[in-house]
């Protein structure tokens, strides 16, 4: 029975994990190719400021929340998450960017264009898939995502 509980216990800090780094991964993602598309630089520029970006959001929602609620420095809380974090970041930055490059919302020429949406409504999710075995695998080895 304690060995039940303890996978539910990681299934439930994998889902909360992943849904914490989509959502930094989503609001990085979608900043980053509205500033490429905006400025005319074509899908691979599009979504490398996209994937910075991510990365940006994504280590700061994880590592400056980990600093507070613990009182340590944001270095102590960096070198806390950075593994678990990065890993997460990665795998969703791929999988996010391959299904808007492939469905054509990483090349419209405008955000207003109905495409860049559903593409990024498809992206979310497989991102999400893409992030949830890796951060389950990192909780259950006791890697990363130290999370408050």
């Amino acid at each position: 029975m304690a060995h039940e509980h303890e996978k539910q216990h990681t299934f439930s800090a994998a889902l909360h994990a992943t849904a914490h780094c989509t959502i930094g991964c989503t609001i990085g993602e979608v900043a980053g190719l509205a500033i490429g598309i905006s400025l005319g630089l074509g899908a691979w520029w599009s979504m490398g400021i996209g994937t910075v970006l991510a990365f940006i959001v994504g280590l700061s929602l994880a590592t400056v929340p980990l600093a507070r609620s613990q009182s340590i420095p944001l270095g102590a809380a960096f070198r806390m998450i950075w593994v678990g974090e990065v890993a997460s970041i990665a795998a969703m930055e791929l999988a996010m960017n391959l299904a808007e490059y492939l469905l054509g919302g990483a090349s419209v020429s405008s955000i207003f264009v109905p495409l860049f949406w559903i593409a990024l409504l498809v992206a979310v999710p497989v991102g999400f898939a893409a992030a949830f075995p890796i951060n389950y695998v990192m909780i259950r080895r006791g890697l990363g995502h130290h999370h408050h």
